[in-house]
């Protein structure tokens, strides 16, 4: 399977590390100081689940290069998704299947501006893991999942064919069967965590044991569970006991990605997380109080300083 990883930073160098070492002809987009390590040291992984260095690395920063691929996987950063999204026609062919990784909702709907809605599989993970170093990939805990499906609910030959090359990699993997529904799923969640670790500078561990902390938690994910069903999402009502449960089975040290990028003075995708969740709330006339302070109160780091 000829595979395009639009993006190789946390996401995209794990899992598609993991499909080139199976045997995958994976072939990475990658910009800068990265990009230069990749083709002069290969790409290495350090993850709890076996660390790998995949060299040599097709790797580059120009998609027409490439050429049309099978399965194109965009996995860059949020505020990316339409400079993603605009540069991904010369990997599209006939056949071709587009899936983001990405965090949010609203990313398939932008790459559907560029990109024929046949094309585009919906997909989630969930893993922690971020970029170490030029060239490098750091993985925390075991926690590396990939979901996704046809937003039509058919179980597509070319569905079948992707996970079959995620089951190959040694990759958790499942083909749903309501792929929408299980990416708000991962959205209540991700608004949760990424929400009060980065308010709160702390990982998950403190907040979800202490009982003030754990029902600010709650109360975010429950925000966004409502503003969800009012969008016509077949969410469960009671969804947020559920994303509290998911909260007390990670490492107490998991911190969220927004939470690593403030701490790095990077740009935070708080306009697709708890921002999100405030506008479509407004537009919908669903009340979002702690959201809206989180957003209100992050907001003046969202650009980063770096």
């Amino acid at each position: 399977m000829k595979i395009a990883i639009v993006g190789t930073g946390g996401v995209g160098g794990y899992f598609g590390a993991r499909l080139a070492q199976s045997g995958s002809d994976v072939h990475f987009i990658a910009r800068g100081r990265h990009l230069e390590a990749m083709r002069s040291e290969g790409l290495r992984v350090e993850s709890p689940l076996g660390n790998m260095l995949i060299k040599p690395v097709s790797v580059t920063a120009e998609p027409e290069t490439i050429g049309p691929v099978d399965l194109a996987i965009v996995a860059v950063k949020l505020w990316d998704t339409e400079a993603a999204a605009r540069s991904l026609q010369p990997l599209i062919g006939p056949h071709t299947a587009v899936i983001s990784l990405q965090n949010g909702v609203d990313k398939d709907a932008i790459l559907a501006r560029f990109v024929d809605k046949k094309n585009i599989l919906g997909g989630l993970c969930y893993i922690a893991a971020s970029i170490g170093g030029p060239g490098l990939i750091q993985h925390a805990g075991k926690m590396a999942r990939i979901t996704f499906g046809e937003f039509n609910r058919t179980r597509s030959e070319r569905a079948l064919a992707f996970l079959k090359a995620l089951q190959d990699a040694g990759v958790t993997a499942e083909l749903s069967d309501d792929i929408e529904r299980e990416i708000w799923e991962k959205f209540v969640f991700l608004v949760g965590l990424s929400a009060t670790t980065t308010l709160m500078r702390s990982a998950i561990g403190p907040i979800r044991s202490d009982a003030d902390a754990r029902a600010l938690l709650l109360d975010t994910m429950d925000e966004t569970v409502r503003v969800g069903i009012a969008k016509g999402v077949g969410l469960d009502p009671e969804y947020a006991n559920k994303g509290l449960e998911l909260c007390d089975g990670v490492p107490a040290t998991m911190m969220s990605s927004m939470q690593v990028d403030l701490s790095r003075g990077n740009r935070l995708e708080l306009d697709w997380l708890s921002g999100a969740v405030v506008r479509f709330g407004k537009a919908l006339n669903v009340s979002t109080p702690v959201n809206r302070v989180t957003y209100g109160a992050l907001k003046l780091h969202i650009n980063g300083t770096t």
